[in-house]
């Protein structure tokens, strides 16, 4: 693999998140959203992911362009929840299969453990089986399956919950937020 940088993202890389998301949008089902969206969009995304303390990460190779994206937030949003953390990650179309999703995603527990979460849970459409092989060689384990909870391209979709525990304390930090 080439040299490929994770980064923290900027206003400046919205344009190529929002290509990358689209893509995604349109071509798999990775996102269950149905609906393109602008750069306008993203950089208010990034802006919010940034309010709520969260990362969000790009992965740029050698040459200066965007190939991926990710990041985490709330997985409920609920107090109770405020421990577990749910992550995306994304890779430019023609950068899949190249290991950049999972220098991102050890990225992405890394600020977790760094923000003092406890859960990082995936959520992985059940016939995406290169992502579901990926979380689980990163220590992810299956822990759920909700059978057609969703629906693109005139088809039900199953959807795979996995999980990895990050820091594997018994008890709480109960002042955290």
């Amino acid at each position: 693999m080439s040299e490929i940088t994770i980064r923290d993202a900027t206003p400046d890389d919205m344009e190529a998140v929002c290509a990358i998301y689209n893509d995604a949008v349109a071509n798999t089902t990775a996102i269950w959203n149905e609906v393109l969206v602008d750069v306008d969009n993203r950089k208010d995304w990034l802006a919010a992911r940034r309010k709520a303390g969260f990362p969000v990460l790009v992965a740029q190779d050698e040459a200066g362009a965007v190939v991926g994206y990710a990041s985490f937030g709330d997985w409920r949003a609920f107090d109770g929840y405020r421990h577990t953390v749910e992550h995306s990650v994304y890779i430019r179309n023609d950068q899949r299969g190249r290991g950049i999703a999972g220098l991102m995603m050890q990225a992405l527990i890394e600020r977790a453990r760094d923000l003092n979460k406890h859960i990082m849970v995936g959520a992985i459409e059940a016939g995406n089986a290169s992502s579901i092989r990926l979380h689980e060689k990163l220590g992810f384990e299956q822990v759920g399956l909700m059978k057609e909870v969703g629906m693109k391209f005139g088809k039900w979709l199953d959807l795979v919950f996995m999980q990895l525990n990050i820091d594997h304390r018994s008890t709480p930090d109960v002042a955290q937020r």
